[in-house]
């Protein structure tokens, strides 16, 4: 097993979990922390927060990457902070933890049941491509908007992807990587003053269980965390040639951990979308049966910012955002083009597809839940109702 994971590692998988890691935390920490101030946690839960987000997350994420060798990549629910730090008004940390378990449990029952596993089968491959181009393509676009702010950076990293690219596909990212974080060393954009290693306590609340929270916030959080994170998730995996994946038992793992980390703050945790998406391209690993290893790497380094809570805030946030934007836009450009083939290779199903992708790229969300639900539910309709 140890030998084969020596043989396996490579520098772009390594690379791709890092970024993975660094996209993740840098640009969604700050909802965390807004739900959590509005979950009524003080600052030791709220590092206990970010301890129990990032071994929850790498644990399970190394854990699933090694049992099944595929790059099962687990995260916190963004859009379900963004609920929390919306919704949560009475700042009663007990209650909002109650809530967190509940989430937990329900997570639990539908993994064990299958009932989510089947409702996945529903999704045809075009579809769930169409949904994962329009959750990606932002990011694509974001490279280009972030030349407004730093433009030698953002021509810089572009200019060497293109290069390695021709000259060293299996490097490009890590490369690109490199590239940049030297320029913002060179024009002093990094920002390290303030970073101290210590390590995060966790600190333990006990819940407490009101039918109001459960209803008005858990449900709700549940609903966006399924639609807005797990189908999105799933429907990487099916893009990325996993197909066979096994969804059940993946989903189960995310629900015992939320119910089991709850009460040290680990709100919400479900399958990975983008970071997933960066982990299971070419730039990970030309070979799909060896990415699992940028799961292993996302594990580890996810472990790391965990432990070491008080300072992965102010570690991440010493990256210009222009870096992180245009880093995390490369890393995806094969994802995005890859998805939009597949979604318009079926000739009977391009305009659902289309539909899908379309409908999710806007943005546009209802009752609190993602354009990326409404978007595949809008093309599911569009092709059973064989519209031409």
């Amino acid at each position: 097993m140890l030998q084969r994971i020596v043989n396996d590692t490579s520098l772009s998988a390594i690379s791709a979990g890092f970024i993975a890691v660094l996209v993740g935390f840098a640009s969604a920490t700050a909802i965390v922390f807004q739900a959590a101030i509005a979950a009524g946690a003080n600052q030791a839960q709220i590092e206990s927060w970010i301890w129990a987000l990032g071994l929850g997350m790498g644990l399970s994420t190394l854990g699933l990457s090694l049992w099944y060798k595929r790059p099962i990549i687990i995260a916190w629910s963004t859009p379900g902070a963004a609920l929390i730090a919306t919704s949560l008004v009475d700042g009663d940390i007990g209650v909002s933890v109650g809530t967190f378990v509940f989430v937990g449990l329900l997570t639990l029952v539908v993994g064990i049941t299958g009932l989510f596993n089947k409702i996945v089968q529903l999704i045809p491959v075009p579809l769930a491509a169409a949904m994962l181009a329009g959750i990606l393509v932002q990011f694509g676009i974001d490279i280009f908007v972030s030349l407004k702010a730093m433009p030698f950076l953002v021509i810089c990293m572009l200019i060497t992807y293109v290069i390695t690219k021709n000259v060293l596909p299996r490097y490009t990212i890590p490369v690109v990587l490199i590239v940049g974080i030297v320029i913002c060393g060179l024009t002093d954009t990094l920002q390290f003053n303030q970073l101290s290693f210590e390590f995060a306590q966790p600190v333990w609340v006990t819940p407490t269980f009101t039918m109001a929270s459960i209803i008005g916030i858990g449900i709700p959080l549940f609903i966006v965390t399924m639609t807005s994170q797990n189908l999105p998730g799933v429907a990487i995996l099916k893009s990325s040639g996993y197909q066979q994946q096994p969804v059940s038992p993946v989903i189960s793992t995310t629900g015992i951990t939320t119910a089991i980390l709850a009460p040290f703050g680990g709100f919400t945790f479900n399958l990975a979308a983008i970071t997933a998406a960066i982990c299971t391209s070419d730039e990970s690993h030309p070979d799909p049966k060896k990415r699992y290893i940028a799961g292993v790497s996302v594990g580890v380094f996810n472990i790391l910012a965990g432990l070491f809570g008080t300072a992965v805030v102010s570690l991440f946030a010493a990256f210009p955002q222009a870096f992180v934007a245009s880093l995390a836009g490369l890393a995806l450009l094969s994802t995005i083009a890859n998805s939009l083939q597949t979604a318009l290779a079926s000739g009977s199903q391009k305009d659902a597809a289309i539909i899908t992708f379309l409908f999710t790229a806007s943005g546009i969300s209802f009752f609190c839940i993602s354009s990326a639900f409404w978007g595949i539910l809008l093309g599911l309709v569009w092709v059973h109702a064989k519209i031409k």
